[in-house]
């Protein structure tokens, strides 16, 4: 029976009742150990009748087996795994060991599973409970708090549960709702004690227990174990001390103390693997002289748990006491022992036992052996090879200990940083990477620590740094590796390009030497970005737009998504949109179908930029709504930072009332993580977004002031149009010049139209009220006309309708007015069409309102299912591609059905959506 915890029962109830009606999700319960977090997990499983139950728990001596938990969880369901997509049911397999694979992305495992969950859903409702959380496989934890964060419409209830203290390293609020186990209460104390004492406890003696316990079961639990019918009664004094939560370990360690030696030896084997079964055990047992009488008597110690055929000391407390008792020889004899009992007709296979044995063998050896750090980089390779890059972390480092060669040493704590990388542990990856260039000797491998070491800085560090250690790795590998010396200043070479460096510079004639008419495509693209790149930043825009021309038919046979992603940046830079656009679309396509998840936030993040430019300002906002809610999904509140920008900056634009909102969680993430290359350029969106709110508030001094703080060269040239006007409207000739200039050898080099648009409507500005002006105005619109910029080019129809009015050519002004004001309307830039309106009645003319019911107002996520099922998709096709279930994509149908009114998929192509 379950004491005192009806409120956590009821709440969990609550969510078993909505799972039965379609509304999925997830809680994790907390509390102190020996709070009844598992005790309630029965109870919840006990409770959901009609629902299929799946159940796992971390394990400590499977917490480096990639994907074991998630295994343990689904595996009662694996008849059904048939009915997952093709790329996700051969990841479930993959990871699960029973089907070979290559290279595995382990969010595609994650999809698989969210999938599969649905799929059960459909039949009944879905109940996971997941236990000792922290112990989990960092693989598995992190598929399932995934599919945590993307449930919505499912009929799936999970539930976690984990200690305080342990639930604070790795979960944020972004994560799930909390559901906190607090110290019971006194009746609850009374009714606990009596049931455990088989007799009536005096009232004092519960107050005293209650009191001395803090009202924790566990320790309540074992209260009546230690005292006599006399104390419980009332009659006899209560002990000095009790089992209370920081002495437990202490009262089971003397438990254990007091069973004979040799089952004392069958407590420290199951403490030493969470995992074992009971034929490994027995046979761990006999080899060290512990035979049936001893494992007979550690059964009825009730320290230990015989679930079916799997063995488990009774509490976590146990393990660690029983453990940290031992001393460390008695340890690795320990280890030893289950190695060998783990070899009994294993053979010398490659599944999870065979894992488990190689972890004993490094567990039980004393100072380096290689032949066992052989095994375990083979154990970590297959970690890597399934997307379980924490667990393979573990083992390549621990490789690196037992390896007595320094090369060896050196390739293993690269693998292990590379790993722990890939898994989101900066910190650790970088001390990695420092121990593995302090044993490497050879200059190809310093390179390849190097390269890591600079894109971790890139990522979430310096680009500073990183742009001196790609320098300095590409000169120390020129002579030995001209590919990989290519690959670092190619690296530099784009950060360069950003504004970002060093002062490290390569000598003259470093790579001249590497120039071979037979290159393979991705050769050439690195060599012809290098070459782009450095012209860039001489602002040689002429000589950098040529060479990146000659690279984009290289580009597409490259088949190598970074060197798309390079080549579409190098595009982004030089003001090339449909380039810049072909190589994010193309890399997009790709990363998704690969289930690439960090490639598809970067393909999002940077196709943002050709969006905005283009005026599809819907598809900036489905872009970075993506992004925002793929971010969180996968744990990486940093990579929200480029998303959250975009919006804020539309929200000022569109004049929203969530901007306030917006703006606030931008800056906040600035502050408190690290972006590495893209803090600057996140910090500069906001400035434009602050510049444009106060603009567009009247306040021309305020909005040149924050236009003045940007730094980032792309962003500067995609703003120039705003930020002319606003030094024009501040009064301030001078700037509006300069930045008018710079726009002009710009547009002189590159010979784009929309430069030339922004170098003419500067000029027309400046010009004042004259001929000049409006020759300069009707030049700016001839080159929008095919610049592919509508808002820039609606920003010059207002300027020139405003200056033909002021003219007293109100009949010509009309014309201008009206566009802008179709243009500002299409964007739905609220304030900018308030103002082309008001000019255009100011001309004599009153604008025509628009139909409001074509100008159905959807979110992000509603806007790209409903284009999606207009293109006639299926529910389980959009599923596929928007990474959700078929649930989630009818829910959301369901609500765009609702607010445009219509009622069948076809209705669809006939409404406005944005």
């Amino acid at each position: 029976m379950l004491h005192g915890r009806d409120p956590e029962r009821a709440r969990l109830a609550q969510l078993l009742a909505a799972a039965r009606a379609g509304q999925a999700s997830s809680v994790l319960v907390r509390g102190e150990a020996g709070m009844g977090k598992s005790a309630l997990l029965d109870d919840t499983a006990v409770c959901a009748s009609g629902f299929r139950v799946l159940r796992t728990a971390g394990l400590e001596a499977e917490s480096a087996l990639a994907f074991a938990a998630l295994h343990r969880l689904l595996r009662p369901a694996s008849d059904r795994v048939a009915a997952v997509p093709a790329p996700q049911r051969r990841a479930l397999r993959v990871a699960f060991g029973e089907e070979d694979g290559g290279r595995l992305d382990p969010f595609l495992v994650a999809l698989g599973t969210l999938t599969l969950l649905t799929e059960l859903g459909e039949t009944e409702p879905v109940l996971c409970l997941v236990d000792d959380l922290p112990w989990l496989d960092a693989a598995s934890r992190d598929a399932l708090l995934f599919v945590a964060r993307r449930l919505l419409a499912e009929r799936v209830v999970i539930v976690f549960a984990a200690r305080d203290d342990e639930a604070r390293s790795f979960l944020s609020p972004l994560d799930v709702p909390e559901l906190s186990l607090r110290p019971l209460a006194p009746a609850a104390v009374r009714s606990l004690l009596e049931e455990r004492a088989g007799a009536g406890v005096a009232d004092p003696v519960v107050d005293a227990l209650a009191a001395r316990t803090g009202g924790n079961p566990l320790a309540l639990v074992e209260a009546p174990g230690r005292l006599s019918a006399g104390q419980l009664s009332g009659t006899d004094l209560l002990p000095s001390e009790l089992p209370l939560t920081e002495r437990m370990e202490r009262t089971f360690l003397d438990r254990c103390r007091r069973l004979s030696p040799e089952a004392q030896t069958l407590m420290l084997l199951a403490a030493a693997d969470d995992s074992l079964h009971l034929a490994e055990l027995r046979r761990a047992g006999r080899a060290l002289g512990a035979g049936e009488v001893a494992f007979g008597e550690m059964e009825r110690s009730g320290l230990l748990r015989v679930d079916g055929d799997l063995v488990q000391v009774r509490h976590p407390l146990v393990r660690s006491a029983v453990s940290q008792a031992a001393t460390a020889a008695e340890r690795r004899v320990a280890h030893a022992a289950l190695a060998a009992a783990l070899d009994h007709g294993a053979g010398a296979g490659a599944g999870a036992d065979a894992d488990r044995r190689t972890w004993h063998r490094a567990a039980a050896a004393e100072g380096a052996d290689d032949a066992v750090a052989e095994e375990l980089a083979a154990t970590a390779a297959r970690a890597e090879s399934r997307g379980g890059h924490e667990a393979a972390s573990l083992a390549y480092a621990r490789a690196a200990e037992l390896s007595t060669r320094d090369d060896q040493r050196a390739q293993r704590l690269l693998a292990a940083a590379r790993n722990a990388y890939a898994a989101g542990r900066t910190d650790e990856a970088e001390a990695l990477l420092t121990s593995a260039r302090a044993v490497a000797d050879e200059r190809r491998l310093r390179a390849a620590i190097d390269r890591l070491r600079g894109r971790i800085e890139v990522a979430a560090g310096s680009a500073v740094d990183a742009h001196r250690i790609f320098i300095t790795a590409a000169r120390d590998v020129a002579a030995q590796s001209p590919v990989q010396a290519l690959e670092m200043a190619a690296y530099a070479g784009v950060l360069r390009s950003h504004g970002i460096d060093s002062g490290a510079a390569l000598p003259p004639g470093t790579l001249s030497s590497f120039v071979e008419p037979d290159d393979a495509p991705r050769v050439r693209c690195l060599k012809l970005l290098l070459e782009a790149t450095d012209r860039e930043a001489d602002q040689d825009w002429a000589g950098a737009i040529g060479t990146l021309r000659t690279a984009l038919s290289h580009g597409m046979a490259a088949e190598d998504r970074d060197v798309w992603a390079n080549l579409g940046n190098l595009a982004l830079h030089l003001g090339d949109d449909a380039a810049h656009r072909s190589f994010f679309i193309r890399m997009l396509a790709a990363a998704r179908t690969d289930g690439a998840v960090m490639e598809v936030l970067y393909a999002l993040h940077r196709l943002c930029f050709s969006q905005y430019a283009a005026g599809d300002w819907s598809a900036v906002r489905r872009s970075a709504d993506e992004a925002l809610s793929l971010a969180r999904s996968i744990g990486q509140p940093a990579q929200t930072g480029t998303p959250l920008a975009w919006l804020t900056l539309l929200a000022a634009l569109q004049g929203r009332d969530d901007y306030d909102d917006l703006h606030e969680r931008a800056t906040a993430l600035l502050t408190h993580h690290r972006l590495g290359v893209m803090d600057g350029f996140v910090a500069d969106v906001l400035r434009w977004a602050r510049a444009v709110r106060a603009g567009l508030g009247g306040d021309a001094g305020e909005s040149l002031h924050h236009f003045t703080r940007m730094r980032d060269g792309v962003l500067a040239r995609l703003a120039a149009t705003p930020r002319i006007s606003a030094a024009v409207q501040a009064a301030d000739p001078v700037l509006a010049r300069a930045w008018t200039d710079e726009m002009e050898r710009f547009a002189a080099a590159s010979a784009l139209p929309w430069a030339q648009a922004v170098a003419c409507y500067g000029r027309a500005l400046l010009a004042g009220t004259g001929e000049e002006a409006t020759a300069l105005f009707e030049g700016s619109l001839r080159h929008h006309a095919g610049a592919g910029r509508p808002f820039d080019a609606a920003r010059a129809e207002l300027a020139y309708g405003e200056h033909l009015r002021r003219a007293g050519r109100r009949v010509d002004a009309r014309e201008h007015l009206k566009r802008a004001l179709d243009a500002f309307r299409d964007l739905a830039a609220d304030p900018l069409a308030e103002r082309a309106a008001a000019e255009l009645r100011a001309s004599g003319e009153t604008a025509r309102r628009r139909d409001p019911s074509t100008l159905v107002q959807l979110t992000p996520t509603e806007l790209r299912i409903a284009q999606l099922v207009r293109e006639g998709m299926s529910n389980k096709d959009v599923a596929e591609l928007c990474w959700i279930s078929p649930r989630t994509v009818a829910f959301h149908l369901r609500n765009v059905f609702t607010k445009t009114g219509v009622t069948s998929r076809g209705e669809l192509a006939r409404l406005t959506l944005g």
